[in-house]
Order: structure tokens, then C-alpha cells, then sequence
């Protein structure tokens, strides 16, 4: 008996197994991941041409342009120059643009802070509107409410995420004038949350650290709207993940056994239903972040947010494709990144995601 329990003992510490084989797993899929998009990024840029032509190949004699491409490289096969490309990126280098001759890393470290900040916002808009919305309707379901709420989902993950940005400047901007048509804050308040020491570069963090309520609320007026256009696309996901889950759960024996002992039904769904709802929330956070972020380009555009969607389109305009390559392949990395760690938490939360 004694020498089972050691055999148990010993293949429950065996490494690989459980939570740390799972982890590990889920890393090393990170690389094939991000192989693939990366690949799928080089393709699509070279579908146009190489970048040069497509970028200044107008305004460049035949001679000048052959000097650029020789110089950049975009003379070799193509395959010698997608083995560089590869071995840039796993380096760390994601290229230089061409129109204003800068590095996609430090794009990423000035504007990237925005973006960051404005997907956090629209993700605590989506969790404040989705979840008790979803617990709302599992609580009233097959019932008039319930119906009104799946509806209201269904428009918010349906709605293209800039018409929503329209429509809601239209309203709260335009009619109502509430709130501020567009960017991150106010230029006086930029200009004072700027010259913050160690400014981080996320507006509502250096503007707390202030104290004044006037830079806070400058902050949340101007990103109340682009948040809200964005989180609602991913409430409505949330709020039909809660609602199934809660039904689902709500038939468990467990509730059915403190329902038999008189708990009241809103107490169920409060205490005893809802934590186990929340869990598939957890295990999508990673796709519905990455949703966000393809999302953010068009907010940022529809707002003139200036964070890295707002720099993409800026490129596209100027047809600046090496800028484009290096942004997306950017985004690919850290959204394969934050992927990886949402399931890392999921995995803790959770134990039966990791088997």
C-alpha cells in the first residue's frame, strides 16, 4: 500500500506533468504562432511589389529607385530576403520606416501606451456592461428582458465598431455636447500631463498621480466614448458567455440542493452560480484582447486617438509598407504573448483547462 502511494506521489511531482507541462506547451506554441503571422505578413506586403516602388517608386527615376531597392536589399530573391526578415524579428527588430526613417520599436514604445491604454478602458466597459447584464438575463430567462438583453448582444459584437464611434460622437458629442469629439485629452491638459517626471505615457495614470481632478476627468471625458465604442463589442460576447454558463450552471445538483433548502433564487445566481459563469470569460480574454486590438485601429482612426492603430492608418496613407509590416508583425507578437499568459492564468484558475 504504502509503495502505491509512493508511485502516486511520484507521478504527480513528475515535471511535464499538469500545470507545468501544460504551460509549457502553451509556450512553445507561441513560436509557430507568431512564425505564421509574421509569414502571412511578408506575403501579403509583397503581393503589392516591394515597399520602395509602392512608397516613393512615383516620385524616383529608374535609376535612383534601382540605388534605394540595391540599398534596402529588395534586389535579392525573395526568399533571401524572407530569411532576413525572420531573423530580424527573433532578434528583436522589426525594421525601419520609410518616410520618416524611424525604428517600429520606438513607434511602439511612444504610441503604444495609448493603445494600451484605450484597450484596458474598453475592457473595463466591456466586463461593467457584459457581466451583470449576463447575469441579468440567465436571472430572468425565457422572459421579456432575457430576449431585449440577447438582442442588445447581438448588435453590440454586429455593429463595425466605427459606425458604433459615429454614432455616439453624433449623439453625445454632436446633439448633446457632453463630451469631447476626439483625442486623449485636452491640448493644455496634454501639455501638462507631458512634463510629468517619468511620465508612463498612459494619461490616467500620470493624471492620477497629480491629485487633480481636473486633469482625471479631462482623461476619462475624452476616453469615455472610444472606450465605450470598443468594449461594447466585446460586452455583448461576454454577456452571452455569462448568460449560457450561468443557465448551465444554475442545473448543477449543487444548486439545486440549496435550492431545495430555500435559498432564493437571486441569492443562487449571486453567490453560488456566478463564479463558475465567469471562468470561459477568462479562457476568451485572450482572443477578445486580440479582437480589441484590430478594433483599435478603426477607434483610434474614428477619434483621432493617437496610438498605434492611428499610426498604422497614417502609413497606409503615406503607402509606407515596411512601417505596416513591422506594426502588424509587432501586434502579432504581443497578442500571441497575451494569449500565452491569459491561459496561464486560466490554467491556474481552472484546473480542467489544462487537461
Amino acid at each position: 500500500m504504502a509503495d502505491e502511494r509512493t508511485v502516486a506521489g511520484s507521478k504527480a511531482k513528475t515535471p511535464g506533468s499538469g500545470l507545468g507541462r501544460y504551460v509549457l506547451v502553451r509556450f512553445l506554441l507561441i513560436i509557430p504562432t507568431v512564425f505564421i503571422l509574421v509569414t502571412l505578413v511578408f506575403c501579403l506586403m509583397r503581393v503589392v511589389g516591394d515597399p520602395i516602388s509602392a512608397s516613393v517608386g512615383g516620385r524616383l527615376t529608374p535609376a535612383q529607385l534601382e540605388e534605394r531597392l540595391a540599398a534596402a536589399g529588395y534586389d535579392r530573391p525573395i526568399l533571401v530576403q524572407y530569411v532576413d526578415y525572420l531573423r530580424q524579428i527573433f532578434t528583436g527588430d522589426f525594421g525601419r520606416t520609410l518616410t520618416d526613417n524611424r525604428a517600429i520599436s520606438e513607434i511602439l514604445l511612444d504610441y503604444g501606451t495609448a493603445t494600451l491604454e484605450l484597450v484596458l478602458f474598453a475592457l473595463v466597459v466591456a466586463l461593467i456592461v457584459g457581466i451583470p447584464l449576463g447575469m441579468l438575463a440567465a436571472y430572468l430567462r425565457d422572459r421579456w428582458p432575457d430576449a431585449v438583453l440577447r438582442v442588445f448582444a447581438i448588435l453590440c459584437y454586429a455593429t463595425p465598431v466605427f459606425f458604433a464611434g459615429l454614432l455616439l460622437k453624433l449623439v453625445f458629442s454632436v446633439w448633446l455636447g457632453w463630451l469631447p469629439l476626439s483625442g486623449r485629452a485636452s491640448p493644455e491638459v496634454q501639455l501638462v500631463l507631458g512634463r510629468i517626471t517619468g511620465s508612463t505615457g498612459i494619461n490616467i495614470v500620470d493624471a492620477l498621480r497629480t491629485g487633480r481632478w481636473d486633469l482625471i476627468s479631462d482623461v476619462l471625458a475624452h476616453a469615455a466614448l472610444p472606450a465605450l465604442a470598443l468594449g461594447l463589442l466585446t460586452a455583448g460576447v461576454f454577456l452571452r458567455l455569462v448568460r449560457t454558463n450561468l443557465i448551465g450552471t444554475l442545473g448543477r445538483d449543487y444548486v439545486d440542493a440549496a435550492r431545495s433548502r430555500g435559498v432564493a433564487e437571486s441569492r443562487l445566481v449571486r453567490k453560488h452560480a456566478y463564479k463558475p459563469a465567469l471562468i470561459p470569460i477568462i479562457t476568451v480574454m485572450g482572443m477578445q484582447i486580440a479582437m480589441m486590438l484590430g478594433g483599435a485601429v478603426l477607434t483610434e482612426t474614428t477619434f483621432e486617438w493617437r496610438g498605434l492603430g492611428f499610426e498604422l492608418t497614417q502609413y497606409l496613407g503615406a503607402r509606407d509598407f515596411v512601417a505596416v509590416q513591422g506594426i502588424v508583425a509587432l501586434l502579432a507578437v504581443i497578442v500571441a504573448v497575451t494569449n500565452f499568459l491569459v491561459d496561464v492564468v486560466a490554467a491556474l484558475i481552472d484546473p480542467r483547462v489544462r487537461y
